[in-house]
């Protein structure tokens, strides 16, 4: 809509929300609704996205404003204003709470009159241009560590964002590129969305300019009200970078619609060399609680090449231990995530069969549903490392549990 295009380059294709004319506004979404609430209830369902993005400068031009990722229920640029209002909303409707409008923007313009921190920040907007919160520092990858480092928006480099919504807590993660997703998030704020989102919205982008001109592009997006690993599947790497715009467009859009939720996928899968070794790093949960990750060739040492001479027992503790945990994911009429598995919550009654105990962190769901929980709930050093980092309790992570119960 308005400004916004479509680049294709080599059977492939990049979104463009601004161009080089001023007062520029542009407008991309999904081509249809998609349902925001559940079937059964008024609570708004979770969602998974993640893209890559890239803000670029135009040679001998001031730049400005920015853009913003948003649910909206009309897909149009009736009612939307250039400059600072990035084709969102305009001078009259901002902060009316009839918008029915969620948004995370990407700013790099400092308008007092929306309270903004300064020229270069990420924000949180639920019917208004005044963000609920904003961030300017952005977390970025280290080899042990993690350190918050100032990564300028708009200096034509490639960024990706994860955005997760679950249990009413919007997290925002951003790196560079091709580097490893954070495990501590930009933004993380409870935000009560009942009552912003309809039964169904339209998703997608959009973007603005005054004077002041740049380039809004979307490399790559990925979409999934149920798949919170969605971003793994975007390609990072051989993409093209604008320090100054020169044209170039490079990416596949790929869309799939299950019974059970829309996905909404882009580009091909990430490399998986590129991926395991980023994988291999330490992350800081690593350096202060035991256990640590322990190698094959340790383990294989150890056990003496596993010789059978070294085996203590067959089934035991565990066994009934495990059945127990199936009969609570598969057999009951509701599924039960237990949420803290560890030795001290196995009793041992008179005939030494075990049986799993302390059901305070439990949670129950249908089996036909997406655990809705993120919040990190469970023994430090007995966690799942997935759970770490996108927050989500699975009865798959159970496994680790009783591996180091």
């Amino acid at each position: 809509y308005a400004n916004a295009t479509i680049d294709d380059h080599s059977h492939s294709s990049i979104l463009t929300l601004t161009n080089h004319t001023s007062f520029s506004i542009g407008r991309a979404f999904y081509p249809s609704k998609i349902p925001t609430k559940s079937s059964f209830s008024s609570n708004p369902l979770p969602f998974s996205t993640s893209f890559i993005f890239s803000i670029a400068l135009f040679k001998h031009l001031l730049s400005g404003h920015g853009f913003v990722f948003l649910f909206s229920p009309f897909e149009g640029a009736n009612g939307v204003s250039s400059a600072q209002h990035l084709g969102l909303f305009n001078l009259t409707n901002n902060g009316n709470p009839k918008n029915y409008v969620f948004g995370i923007e990407f700013d790099v313009f400092k308008n007092q009159e929306f309270n903004d921190i300064n020229d270069n920040h990420v924000g949180l907007d639920v019917n208004s241009l005044t963000s609920l919160t904003s961030q300017d520092d952005i977390w970025v990858s280290g080899k042990h560590d993690e350190k918050f480092k100032e990564l300028k928006l708009n200096n034509g480099e490639n960024y990706q964002v994860w955005i997760e919504y679950s249990d009413s807590r919007v997290n925002v993660a951003m790196a560079i590129a091709g580097k490893r997703r954070p495990n501590r998030p930009l933004i993380s704020e409870l935000v009560n969305l009942s009552d912003v989102f309809l039964d169904e919205m339209f998703v997608g982008f959009c973007g603005a300019t005054e004077q002041l001109i740049e380039s809004h592009k979307i490399l790559a997006w990925s979409f999934s009200n149920s798949n919170f690993s969605i971003g793994d599947g975007l390609v990072t790497t051989n993409l093209p970078s604008f320090g100054f715009v020169l044209g170039i467009s490079f990416g596949i859009f790929i869309f799939v619609i299950g019974s059970a939720a829309m996905v909404f996928v882009v580009l091909l899968k990430r490399k998986r060399s590129k991926r395991m070794e980023e994988e291999g790093d330490i992350e800081d949960w690593e350096l202060e609680y035991w256990p640590h990750r322990i190698s094959y060739e340790d383990i294989y040492a150890a056990t003496k090449a596993f010789s059978e001479q070294n085996i203590i027992e067959f089934g035991g503790m565990l066994k009934d231990v495990a059945m127990g945990v199936l009969y609570l994911h598969e057999s009951w009429k509701v599924k039960v995530l237990h949420r803290d598995i560890k030795a001290s919550n196995v009793l041992l009654e008179k005939d030494m069969n075990a049986r799993l105990g302390d059901f305070r962190l439990a949670r129950m769901h249908h089996h036909e549903q997406i655990p809705n929980t993120s919040r990190v709930i469970r023994t430090v050093g007995y966690m799942a490392p997935e759970l770490l980092r996108t927050g989500r309790a699975s009865s798959s992570g159970h496994g680790f549990h009783l591996a180091f119960s």
